[in-house]
């Protein structure tokens, strides 16, 4: 883990700031395809309390967010069935890129670009603090699961299926 006192400033940090969410800044060496595993292991943390911010795309091409545990991987299918379409697919990570205004494995559900549905998978919220991507690669903050669910009003779904 990367020890210093100055988190870089992000769209993702000036929103928690903008809306009074208290947050812990978590850096950490970033590895190319770590992901959560990655973090997890560098923050000494349980990876299932590491929430991936995932950019998926309807058969409209519609985007949306799903908050995902790091050790869980979305159930396209549950998730669709869910939320009202006939599919859901992951975002190339470029469409990704300029939905959100994120770089892939930087990617926060705090300040994108463009405003975006958010399902947020329910187990996470039995959580007391959970790790979330702060809007830069290697840069995690630590929040409170009820502030996403003030904050960001995501829909609540159970599409996870354990990775």
């Amino acid at each position: 883990m990367i020890k210093t006192d100055h988190a870089p400033e992000t769209q993702a940090t000036k929103f928690l700031k903008s809306h009074k969410i208290a947050f812990s800044s978590h850096l950490y060496n970033y590895e190319e395809h770590g992901g959560t595993r990655v973090s997890a292991r560098e923050l000494n943390v349980d990876e299932h309390a590491v929430v991936k911010t995932l950019v998926f795309e309807d058969e409209n091409a519609k985007p949306l967010i799903v908050l995902m545990h790091g050790n869980c991987k979305v159930s396209t299918k549950e998730l669709a069935r869910q939320i009202g379409c006939k599919k859901v697919e992951p975002c190339k990570p470029e469409v990704a890129n300029r939905h959100t205004g994120y770089l892939v494995g930087g990617t926060s559900p705090f300040g994108t670009k463009k405003v975006m549905p958010i399902y947020l998978e329910k187990t996470i919220l039995d959580l007391a603090l959970i790790y979330i991507n702060g809007g830069r690669r290697g840069f995690l903050v630590g929040v409170h699961p009820h502030d996403i669910l003030r904050s960001l009003n995501p829909k609540v779904v159970e599409a996870a299926l354990k990775g």
